[in-house]
């Protein structure tokens, strides 16, 4: 599988890099006219990437808060006038209560003259949290524990975090009282909506009376077409490219086996992001993971067949893989890979087997792609 595994490689970073935060931030503003900002929030996994496509001189010169996953900041080398901090994800502890303070008094403190520009991107609604009464961090953390492990989408999750939030759903805003606001989102939600990105952090609130305005800047959609145009250039045929990979990972495998097995040679692109049920005590791994091991049983002894499914922010659980690679031979090269799979360990037997997609933290968050390569020959040709 290795000449393939470097075409699906270079595929799936193609996608990535198109709704790269730094680029994505980069072309919207050199394409529209926004005013300067005073004050800048930038919140998410891709808040440094989004604030490095900024001017350089809004970097400089403008009072900023940078609220990110820990091991995202990446040593960087930040202006006077910034101040960053990581935080947890998935699940949120005490950094993220304080991260939630930092964020409220930094909006609070704004002028009326403020013109305030937040960057907001997936992973905001753990890495940043203040908490209505009489709700503890032990309550958001066991909403968040129950919510990941019954399957819930994050949807779903993001509207429980809304109900005990002083800052989510567009009340962040209540407390700002400055001239006027803009948020740019990168979106890692289906349907793309700015009151469900983040738990809705950049959304504005219903009865705000500044002027607000907000724009989706990288979606999926996105990242899919970029897969698409990478793989035309190299002469391979796209036969599908659609946002469907939602719902239970058991009824997604399903239905991309369906759709690869009935169709002809080429290429196969799948965005979206799938749910999936832990047992009580899971092992290591995540839905990309679980759903690549998952294919690979399926297509278990087939030739020319292999893909990969990843994470564009570069994480799957709480591992530090972003996905997997399989092809007909995997299951059978993964130990244990049934047990795997039953007890949600998928991430030991694909880093076993060789197979685990490892690339660090992206900057950006743009859902999961699951990119299936179709020919004629051998699994390696």
């Amino acid at each position: 599988m290795g000449h393939n595994k470097t075409i699906l490689l270079d595929l799936f970073n193609s996608g990535v890099c198109a709704s790269q935060g730094q680029l994505a931030v980069s072309n919207f503003i050199s394409q529209q006219k926004i005013e300067s900002p005073s004050h800048i929030l930038a919140v998410g996994k891709a808040a440094l990437s989004m604030f490095e496509g900024l001017p350089a001189l809004w970097q400089s010169n403008t009072n900023s808060l940078l609220i990110t996953k820990t091991g995202h900041l990446k040593n960087a080398n930040l202006p006077p006038k910034v101040t960053a901090i990581e935080t947890s994800h998935p699940i949120p502890d005490r950094s993220s209560l304080a991260a939630g303070q930092m964020a409220l008094d930094f909006i609070s403190s704004c002028p009326r003259s403020a013109r305030l520009l937040v960057l907001v991107s997936g992973g905001a609604s753990s890495l940043v949290e203040a908490l209505e009464d009489p709700y503890a961090l032990e309550d958001l953390q066991s909403l968040t524990n129950s919510a990941l492990s019954a399957g819930l989408t994050i949807s779903e999750i993001n509207a429980k975090r809304k109900n005990i939030s002083r800052i989510k759903g567009g009340r962040l805003f209540e407390h700002f009282q400055g001239a006027s606001a803009t948020t740019l989102a990168i979106s890692d939600v289906e349907g793309d909506e700015i009151g469900t990105i983040g738990s809705g952090i950049g959304a504005p609130h219903a009865s705000a009376s500044i002027p607000h305005q907000s724009f989706i800047i990288a979606s999926n959609a996105a990242a899919r077409r970029a897969v698409a145009h990478a793989a035309m250039n190299q002469k391979i045929t796209v036969q599908h490219n659609e946002e469907t990979l939602y719902g239970d990972v058991d009824e997604v495998c399903e239905r991309i086996l369906k759709v690869v097995s009935d169709g002809p040679e080429g290429l196969y692109i799948f965005g979206g992001e799938p749910t999936i049920k832990l047992p009580r005590n899971p092992g290591k791994g995540g839905r990309n993971q679980a759903l690549a091991l998952m294919l690979a049983q399926k297509f278990q002894s087939r030739q020319g067949i292999s893909g990969l499914v990843a994470g564009t922010d570069g994480t799957d659980g709480p591992t530090n893989a972003a996905g997997g690679f399989f092809d007909g031979t995997s299951f059978q090269r993964a130990p244990n890979a049934q047990h795997a799979l039953s007890s949600a360990n998928s991430a030991q037997a694909l880093e076993l087997s060789g197979d685990q997609i490892i690339t660090g933290p992206t900057g950006t968050n743009v859902m999961d792609l699951a990119i299936i390569l179709k020919t004629h020959g051998r699994n390696d040709e």
